[in-house]
């Protein structure tokens, strides 16, 4: 998940302290934060966290707090990085850093036109998840995840689509996997023995000519010798956003996976299963699930070795200790109100911008509900998804404006 909590100068604050002290009362196992940035140029939010130099002692303190507060009732914390890339909002850059000048193709002119990333800009991404590893671990962190998936920065270099280079970076899956294997190598090494280093992958980028299953499941060769603790699955972009939505999604829930999972539930399952054949990690899935049927299925059946929960702990912080109590079997299914309407302002609408609108729309409400959340008020569940939607836009333009004035 994001938080866009961040202060003008893209610190943590208060905020991220109230927010993930309430998770960890919910008696959550572990917590994976929002995707710490590398480089405050390459946002995926004006909100973000970053991570881009030598912090203060101040800053180090901030992150220190808020490892203590994800871990006040026992949970692990993980520090998701990440960088952007060309899905940097133009509002933050206009020609953001890619491996090759490839547009989004969307449409509303909401990013920009992305340049080709130098071999020295290349190898400062790689000193700066070895930084976020460092700053991690010095403030009690027990790990960070090297986010190479929805089409950021590392999982666009995976990309065939995204990535024409014609360098060691470019052209076969090998090649194209470069940067994720020495961003997680020099993690490892910075964050030693006892520091976790894990990895978000997409399935596939359910794009024409783009990350397919059978690259997923290469990469997760190359990651069984890298010695990563555990593998995130999951899949989409910002042009095809899969791990947005269930809406519309190909049949993926074939033979072999439990009739629970048929009901929508688990969007990735059926991608998790054929790469615990593959892989010799431990599996995390994450999407979809909502019922305790589906999740202790999927440990049983072997599907996954962690279940990740995301969208149901923006409204109920309380969810993972009513799912293990008993007191509920299924979580609040918010999603299914998250609608514009029938018809042709569907999700499955053929014009793209509605479709883009359902769900950007449904992720600005989610984005409202983690203000809330941090700023210690309860959550707003009959809240209007349009109405969410401009509040979201409203609240990141001004975030940008702050931050651009903290500026240096």
């Amino acid at each position: 998940m994001t938080e866009g909590l961040a202060d003008p100068r893209n610190r943590v604050t208060e905020a991220h302290l109230t927010l993930y002290r309430r998770w960890a009362e919910g008696r959550i196992g572990g917590m994976i934060t929002g995707n710490v940035q590398i480089d405050r140029n390459h946002l995926e939010r004006a909100g973000n966290v970053v991570i881009d130099g030598k912090p203060s002692n101040e800053e180090m303190d901030m992150f220190s707090r808020w490892a203590e507060a994800g871990k006040s009732h026992g949970a692990a914390m993980i520090m998701q990085v990440s960088h952007a890339g060309r899905q940097t909002p133009k509002l933050i850059n206009r020609r953001p850093a890619a491996p090759s000048p490839v547009p989004l193709g969307l449409p509303g002119g909401q990013f920009g036109q992305p340049r080709a990333m130098t071999s020295e800009e290349i190898r400062g991404v790689i000193e700066g998840f070895g930084n976020a590893a460092n700053v991690a671990k010095k403030t009690g962190f027990d790990g960070i995840q090297v986010h190479a998936a929805h089409g950021y920065l590392l999982s666009s270099f995976l990309s065939p689509l995204a990535n024409q280079r014609q360098d060691e970076y470019g052209g076969p899956l090998e090649n194209r996997a470069r940067l994720l294997v020495q961003c997680v190598e020099e993690a490892r090494i910075v964050g030693g023995p006892g520091f976790s280093v894990s990895v978000k992958l997409n399935s596939a980028d359910f794009q024409k000519g783009g990350f397919s299953f059978e690259d997923c499941l290469a990469v997760i060769d190359i990651l069984n010798d890298l010695g990563v603790d555990f593998v995130e699955i999951s899949g989409g972009n910002y042009e095809q956003p899969r791990m947005m939505d269930t809406e519309g999604l190909e049949p993926v829930f074939e033979q072999g996976i439990s009739e629970s999972t048929r009901k929508r539930e688990a969007y990735f399952l059926k991608y998790a299963k054929a790469v615990q054949e593959r892989s010799r990690l431990p599996l995390m899935v994450t999407g979809g699930f909502r019922t305790t049927e589906a999740m202790n299925s999927a440990l049983a059946e072997g599907e996954a070795d962690l279940i990740g929960i995301g969208r149901p702990l923006c409204v109920d912080t309380d969810t993972p200790r009513k799912l293990l109590s008993g007191e509920i079997s299924e979580t609040d299914r918010w999603e299914n109100q998250l609608r514009l309407g029938p018809g042709i302002l569907s999700p499955t609408s053929p014009i793209k911008f509605v479709k883009m609108l359902n769900g950007f729309g449904a992720i600005g409400w989610y984005y409202e509900q983690l203000r809330r959340l941090g700023a210690g008020d309860a959550p707003k569940p009959k809240l209007g998804l349009f109405t969410a939607f401009l509040a979201n836009q409203k609240n990141e333009k001004r975030t940008e404006s702050a931050r651009k004035a903290a500026t240096p």
